[in-house]
């Protein structure tokens, strides 16, 4: 029988969604304005309990997971409501014309943070993906066990950009990223066609600008070796949009090192 669903207020700036579920994802937003995450569950996983939700500046949402749940999350930057009541937004947006999501994915250029809970061998798998580009800096902390980030840099050539006042909300004219997939469509960029397997599709100084700023996040399609993290089933996560370079990134760095200790002592 499915569990129903609680919502929970804590003080003024949180609130949680709660069951008898096998993780939890924290989402904190870090930035100076308003985000909305959206959530998108994979082919054949369960629905996750809301897949969109506007998150205030310093508020902090959780979200329940099912077992074996697999799928994605990101920011949505810039959102309104027409007079027509249609929602959209300037990135990330999911093209549902509403708050939530329903089934829609984040349109490019959009940071993601890609999830499959107790996987191969009962471990779950993730990584921040860059593969899209990227619309703001992005920090997973699974509690007790490795790191990943994102975080924001981009070659002129990649800048999508907005004029006018709202613009200023994400911090200057330039509000998002494009990868160099989609701002050029060339097989060797997108990883298709002839350059459609591992051997063929190689770092591009674009993905590998991305790289240089991100180590440990997705740079391109095949960027598996230093971008997917691995723990055992049943972790909980804490996503941050915008961390701060000192406090969260130290987090991260710390985190990192105990992965790396815990895997080479197992090996």
């Amino acid at each position: 029988a499915q569990v129903a669903l609680r919502l929970i207020l804590i003080g003024s700036s949180s609130w949680v969604i709660a069951a008898a579920w096998s993780a939890t994802f924290t989402m904190t937003n870090n930035c100076g304005y308003t985000v909305w995450p959206g959530l998108l569950s994979g082919a054949g996983t369960a629905p996750l309990s809301t897949t969109g939700f506007a998150l205030a500046q310093g508020a902090s949402a959780t979200v329940s997971a099912p077992a074996s749940w697999s799928g994605r999350m990101w920011a949505r930057t810039l959102c309104a409501e027409d007079a027509g009541g249609k929602f959209t937004c300037a990135t990330g947006d999911c093209g549902s014309g509403a708050l939530q999501c329903n089934g829609g994915g984040a349109a490019p250029p959009a940071s993601l943070v890609e999830f499959t809970l107790d996987g191969s061998g009962g471990m779950d798998f993730f990584d921040v993906s860059l593969v899209d580009g990227y619309n703001l800096p992005m920090l997973v902390v699974p509690q007790g066990a490795a790191a990943a980030t994102a975080a924001a840099a981009c070659p002129a050539a990649l800048k999508v950009t907005s004029a006018g006042a709202a613009s200023s909300a994400v911090g200057g004219s330039a509000m998002a990223c494009r990868s160099a997939c989609e701002a050029f469509g060339s097989p060797e960029y997108c990883c298709s066609g002839a350059y459609g397997s591992p051997s063929t599709c190689r770092p591009s100084a674009y993905s590998q600008f991305f790289k240089s700023a991100c180590p440990r996040a997705y740079s391109y399609a095949y960027d598996d070796s230093t971008s997917t993290f691995t723990c055992a089933a049943g972790t909980n996560y804490a996503i941050t949009f915008c961390p701060s370079t000192t406090r969260d990134l130290h987090t991260l760095k710390s985190f990192f090192r105990t992965w790396q200790l815990t895997r080479f002592t197992a090996l």
